[in-house]
């Protein structure tokens, strides 16, 4: 397996095809085309396997000095393969050489019984983000949200 990661433009057909195959995670549809509409608009890094795309994540830059993760996501059968480690270890490498100090991300909070968003979790906090805040209705009352963070300097 080769990996190769850079940043793209015009991404929206790529990111569909990965989001609808994450049901579990994307399965709100106004949220789902928003997203795939924001590929196109936000700085949008791609996964490659050879020519095949398996992941993208987008950036929202809020300041010069903070960077979030829009949305992210890794085709299922190259979940807990390093993937999603390797694009987020590239992301914070660029993100270092533009002095960003912070990078943060929203994910579904504890308070949603989620097993999904539960691996989602798991998986910020084992690349080293921590728990900030909960907004319990930012989205909507089933969809509490944990804002977590990552220091990069």
């Amino acid at each position: 397996m080769t990996i190769s990661i850079r940043i793209e433009k015009e991404c929206r057909t790529h990111v569909e095809h990965i989001l609808r195959a994450l049901p579990e995670w994307f399965g709100i549809e106004k949220a789902t085309l928003q997203y795939i509409k924001d590929a196109d608009k936000m700085p949008t890094m791609l996964v490659r396997d050879g020519d095949e795309v398996i992941g993208f994540l987008t950036i929202h830059m809020h300041f010069p000095e903070t960077a979030e993760i829009h949305c992210m996501g890794i085709l299922p059968k190259y979940h807990r393969t390093g993937t999603g480690r390797l694009l987020l270890q590239t992301l914070e490498e660029c993100l270092q050489e533009k002095c960003v100090k912070f990078l943060q991300v929203k994910t579904i909070s504890d308070g949603s019984p989620d097993k999904a968003y539960a691996k989602t979790r798991d998986f910020y906090k084992g690349v080293g983000f921590s728990p900030l805040e909960i907004f319990p209705t930012l989205w909507d009352n089933k969809n509490p949200c944990l804002l977590m963070v990552k220091s990069l300097v």
